[in-house]
């Protein structure tokens, strides 16, 4: 097992937590988790973008003029490409796929390996009971100046704490998450990751490999 700090809200150290070798022991491997960073990515794009193709443009009912004899170049239709109002050619469309497949071993090894990289940037605080009274944003911007925390930080919770959750959505850079939603794109892009320690046996059940 791996030993780490264990802090109360008030940002002293009040024991060690064993922590479990096959998440927080791993070393990472950049070209893993930049693979499942990648897909998540991919898979959650929204596809916007969508132009008609000539197809799907109205007009083009009849031949816009004669074969011949007009002095112009031969036409079909008012739909073709070349025409004003005409179908796009190889123009983004929203039935078009940019998902990327990444097994679900790989995607948890990538996650843990994620957690361990916060444990050993030692930017991974555990508190021993992360309770407070009230929804009040002050109450929590306390909480972090008291850990030394003073950029991004990502909270993990075991379960719905509404009052952690309300008073912690108006600070900047901050932002709190239940651990089934726990995901590597989010542990990567916040500095520092909070979570009480109950949160640790609910990722282990969780995301078992």
């Amino acid at each position: 097992m791996i030993k780490t700090n264990l802090y109360n809200q008030e940002g002293k150290i009040t024991g060690e937590l064993d922590l479990p070798e096959n998440i927080f022991g791993l070393k990472p491997k950049k070209d893993l988790m930049h693979e499942a960073v990648v897909a998540q990515e991919a898979n959650s794009r929204v596809k916007y973008a969508h132009t008609k193709n000539r197809g799907e443009v109205s007009g083009g009912g009849k031949k816009p003029f004669a074969q011949k004899h007009t002095g112009q170049a031969r036409q079909g239709s008012t739909r073709s490409p070349i025409w004003r109002h005409g179908g796009v050619t190889f123009g983004p469309n929203a039935d078009a796929s940019y998902g990327k497949k990444i097994n679900l071993k790989k995607k948890r090894l990538a996650l843990h390996m994620a957690l361990a990289s916060k444990l050993n940037d030692k930017v991974l605080y555990i508190i021993d009971d992360l309770r407070i009274a009230d929804s009040k944003t002050k109450t929590f911007a306390k909480i972090l100046k008291n850990l030394g925390i003073f950029k991004t930080a990502l909270i993990a919770l075991p379960e719905t704490n509404k009052n952690v959750y309300l008073a912690s959505r108006n600070i900047e850079g901050i932002k709190s998450i239940l651990v089934g939603s726990l995901n590597i794109a989010d542990v990567l892009r916040y500095k520092n990751l909070i979570m009480p320690k109950e949160a640790i046996s609910a990722i282990e059940k969780t995301f078992k490999i």
